[in-house]
């Protein structure tokens, strides 16, 4: 018996090993279909024979066999996915919050790269690459026919290194180049800071470091506005998801009890819950959660929860959808399988997958411009008009204010304003949606006479 012959009896031997150490579901299969099994992996090492044997340029039996391996679990869904040992360091890496890169997080739809967010701050993120980019061409090079992680390999690089990723962006006519400087990307998951009397957090991916950024946010404020505090935005919008225990935690933090998330695998024994323990981070105060088309999988399951709970109101557009649940199992010596085990459901018992989470108030993005108005005369402006008996002292009369494109006069080292929610369309809405709920809450409880 030649070489190759017995390396794939081989083959076949190691996948029926497989077959016999599987769950008892499948060890309860008729015979006709166990029969069919050998039939089809009879088959397999005939083409893999004749590939090894045949095919124009000589391949290594490595190639092959991860070749095939990758073919069947990318065929299964578009996050399935087979890592070799590199990839899958490489995947450690990224899960401890940095790495070398682009900073995109990226599916495959239609045979090309999608763009499902791009990460704040990093090279593509200040290059303009915006969540639904299709990624056509890599350096001039088409990806089709590229499965996930051979695009994801072709984007990374020495750091430093240019690429130029070629983009069909909905909207735009014709597909543009951007070229993008790879760098080491750190990723910060967790930013804050105050607006007026009003937290904000801003949350960009689920990584190891997440939950303690929140804890440190959270006594900031406590510290910076303590009982003034009225609310918390937590932005969620262009997140692409993460580790699921650091969901579950964020979760848990604004939440006293209650179920946050469950999965369901394809035995009904294999379903877990994930409940709520006693604490809020946020006192019991008013939440808005930010989301759009860029917040998946971790983001939506935080998102999904505090809507059903009605714990928060989420406020944005649709989110991305990706509501299943990727296994990492290692493999001695080769790299780790990522395989979809189970779907998430929301605690009302909503699936996630390819509906997302709909906001409670739908804001598109939008820009805000003051339109210039007249100067009116008001009554104060009147010669002769009466004073008003409740001002225990006149303030002396300001000047009109310039008109829109003249620059008013800075007072002595007076520093320009930081943008913030005034540049941001849906977070300003999101503040005076809070603001709104104070003073109701005020209205509220305020004594009559």
């Amino acid at each position: 018996m030649n070489t190759s012959r017995k390396l794939a009896i081989a083959v076949i031997a190691v996948l029926a090993l497989t077959l016999s150490l599987a769950p008892d579901a499948r060890a309860a299969e008729t015979p006709k279909n166990n029969a069919d099994t050998y039939r089809l992996l009879n088959l397999f090492g005939d083409v893999f024979e004749r590939v090894r044997a045949e095919y124009v340029e000589k391949p290594t039996d490595e190639e092959l066999i991860e070749a095939a391996i990758t073919g069947m679990l990318t065929a299964l869904d578009p996050h399935s996915s087979f890592m070799n040992a590199k990839n899958f360091r490489d995947m450690q890496v990224n899960t401890r919050g940095e790495f070398g890169g682009l900073g995109i997080q990226v599916t495959m739809e239609a045979g090309f790269v999608k763009v499902i967010s791009p990460i704040d701050d990093t090279p593509a993120y200040r290059s303009g690459v915006e969540s639904g980019d299709f990624i056509t061409h890599l350096d001039g090079k088409s990806v089709q026919g590229l499965t996930l992680a051979q695009a994801v390999e072709r984007m990374r690089g020495k750091v430093g290194t240019d690429i130029k990723l070629t983009i069909r962006r909905q909207g735009v006519a014709e597909p543009f180049d951007v070229t993008i400087t790879r760098a080491v990307i750190k990723i910060t998951s967790v930013r804050s800071r105050t607006e007026g009397n009003v937290g904000y957090v801003r949350i960009t991916s689920f990584n190891e470091q997440t939950d303690v950024g929140l804890d440190k946010a959270m006594a900031k404020f406590d510290g910076e506005l303590g009982d003034k505090m009225i609310g918390l935005v937590l932005d969620l919008r262009n997140n692409p998801g993460g580790l699921l225990d650091q969901a579950v935690k964020v979760s848990d933090a604004f939440m006293e009890r209650g179920e946050i998330v469950s999965t369901r695998s394809r035995n009904a024994e294999d379903t877990q819950r994930y409940n709520a323990t006693p604490g809020d981070l946020a006192k019991g105060l008013p939440i808005v959660v930010l989301i759009n088309g860029g917040s998946a999988s971790a983001s939506e399951i935080v998102a999904g929860a505090l809507q059903d709970h009605r714990r928060a109101i989420v406020l944005g557009t649709k989110s991305f959808g990706k509501g299943s649940v990727q296994t990492i199992m290692p493999l001695s010596g080769h790299g780790a399988m990522r395989l979809t085990t189970a779907r998430y459901y929301t605690p009302s018992g909503r699936s996630i997958q390819a509906k997302g989470i709909d906001p409670d108030i739908l804001v598109e993005p939008a820009k805000v411009e003051k339109l210039t108005t007249a100067q009116r005369t008001r009554e104060a402006d009147l010669v002769g008009a009466l004073d008003n008996p409740d001002d225990t002292a006149k303030e002396p009369k300001k000047a009109p204010d310039a008109p829109e494109g003249v620059a008013k006069p800075a007072a002595d080292g007076a520093k320009k304003p930081e943008a913030k929610a005034a540049d941001d369309y849906q977070l300003a809405r999101a503040i005076d949606l809070l603001r709104g709920l104070s003073l109701y809450s005020q209205a509220l409880t305020k004594p009559t006479n």
